[in-house]
């Protein structure tokens, strides 16, 4: 159902509020260059320090300014069941195309809670959902035997692998049905050779174009242009994990011109010596406007 170059979108901020004006430029960006398909309120989206409202209110904004040209998947996860059920069902509500729901944090669950979670948003609600299992962020995995009992459900349809893991990935792509997306974007053309059919991507965010490239020249048979691509963008794969995400990624939109640089904390600026590490890294795949001063 999902495949492609699709985009862990940023959350742009203007003094504290959501900048609605930004993040429209931001979408319009990734539909001039191909994006597969659009994913707000993500772990890059910072989520996590978004109220509900907000959180609400950015997913309703993209949905509908989208208006069906790409598919939206809606970031909709929570370490509270009850609470991750009220945005699955304001994302059915508002049309998302998806959801995107990652294993509860800091609660530690063992396999059969979070078997247990996702059995009861899937039967809850009436659309498509995506597993993420992100342990470097939530402290707990979700094993590749407990996404195959959770692929018996209709409308859990994809996993997004975060985990690093390559063997967990081949677990999952030979034991069911679930499409894998690649959650590491350093590792998303590995995970292709192993079967994903894409990714949901944290680089995307700063070159849309050459991501899509990258994942369809594969998923077309076009190795050796995915590779050349792959080992084009890896040094900014890797650049855009210097410090927790999504503090690079909204630096480097920041030097390009995008979107302003600011966090909400606990997140903060980068420090200056990985600053420099980012603006070496974009300015060599030349996408800081000429002439334009960066601040380091």
């Amino acid at each position: 159902m999902f495949k492609g170059s699709m985009v862990a979108l940023v959350t742009p901020f203007k003094n504290g509020k959501i900048d609605f004006a930004s993040l429209r430029k931001l979408i319009d960006f990734h539909l001039e260059n191909g994006t597969d398909v659009i994913v707000p309120c993500g772990t890059t989206g910072e989520s996590a320090t978004m109220s509900h409202d907000e959180h609400k209110s950015v997913l309703t904004y993209v949905v509908e300014y989208i208006n069906h040209r790409i598919p939206v998947i809606c970031g909709a996860g929570s370490n509270n069941t009850e609470e991750a059920i009220e945005l699955v069902r304001h994302a059915k509500k508002i049309g998302g195309d998806g959801v995107l729901v990652v294993t509860p944090y800091y609660n530690k669950p063992t396999q059969e809670g979070l078997f247990r979670h996702y059995e009861y948003l899937a039967k809850k609600v009436d659309i498509p959902f995506v597993l993420y299992n992100v342990p470097g962020r939530t402290g707990v995995s979700l094993a590749p035997e407990t996404a195959a009992r959770l692929s018996k459900f209709d409308n859990i349809v994809a996993v997004k692998e975060a985990s690093g893991n390559l063997d967990a990935v081949s677990q999952i792509i030979s034991s069911c049905s679930l499409t894998v997306l690649s959650g590491e974007d350093s590792l998303t053309m590995p995970m292709l050779a192993l079967g994903a059919q894409g990714a949901i991507s944290v680089t995307a965010n700063v070159v849309p174009d050459l991501s899509r490239r990258m994942i369809h020249a594969y998923l077309d048979g076009d190795l050796d242009e995915s590779r050349d691509l792959h080992y084009k963008m890896f040094p900014l794969a890797k650049v855009l994990f210097v410090e927790t995400n999504p503090i690079p990624v909204k630096t480097a939109l920041a030097m390009m011109g995008k979107i302003r640089e600011e966090f909400r904390l606990p997140l903060c600026e980068m420090s200056k010596e990985n600053r420099e590490k980012v603006r070496k890294v974009i300015a060599d795949l030349g996408l800081i406007p000429a002439g334009k001063r960066v601040k380091i």
